[in-house]
């Protein structure tokens, strides 16, 4: 029998002997996470940044959080940003705020349904504020991995003095490669 023939189609799907399709390459796992990420940032209620997180350990999800107001009260949906009424800039003055951030609302999450996720790693669109980052490194969080940027950089220092790995990647393709 003969070796199927492949060659290369659009949107990474190679086409093989009898015609069928198959992907050239599955995501290595921080790609696989980060692009969860990203689908978890599709429920945000902010208006100025969509921001999703997913917590994994051992190569399984703990939990997942996204940005927005606390659980029952308006949202910026609704009721439009604080902070652009006021002028605040991305990056400083926290606290004037609906929202409630992505990593922050993931920790929730694993504290409401008991789950440890210390030594974990933590997939998220944006670099964290040094708020989330100090709520990380108590939740013993091991290695924080993104492909974004968020305008607070004190983290930075915060994360190297705790021994929490930071990992900036290349933005994955956020397309979804469905076989029939």
């Amino acid at each position: 029998m003969a070796e199927p023939v492949l060659s290369e189609v659009e949107g990474g799907l190679l086409r093989g002997w009898g015609g069928f399709a198959m992907r050239s390459k599955r995501p290595e796992w921080d790609e696989y996470f980060l692009k969860m990420a990203f689908l978890v940032a599709e429920r945000s209620t902010c208006l100025r940044h969509h921001v999703g997180a997913v917590i994994a350990r051992d190569k399984k999800i703990l939990t997942t959080g996204y940005n927005g107001a606390a659980r029952g009260v308006k949202d910026c949906l609704e009721l439009g940003c604080l902070r652009d009424e006021k002028g605040i800039p991305s990056g400083e003055r926290h606290e004037i705020c609906r929202a409630i951030h992505a990593e922050q609302n993931a920790i929730i999450q694993a504290g409401l349904h008991g789950i440890n996720i210390a030594d974990s790693i933590i997939y998220c669109t944006h670099s964290p504020c040094i708020l989330c980052a100090k709520m990380l490194v108590n939740a013993r969080i091991k290695k924080f991995v993104t492909c974004g940027h968020y305008a607070d950089k004190n983290f930075e220092l915060l994360f190297k003095e705790a021994g929490v790995e930071y990992r900036r990647v290349a933005m994955p393709k956020l397309s979804i490669v469905k076989l029939d």
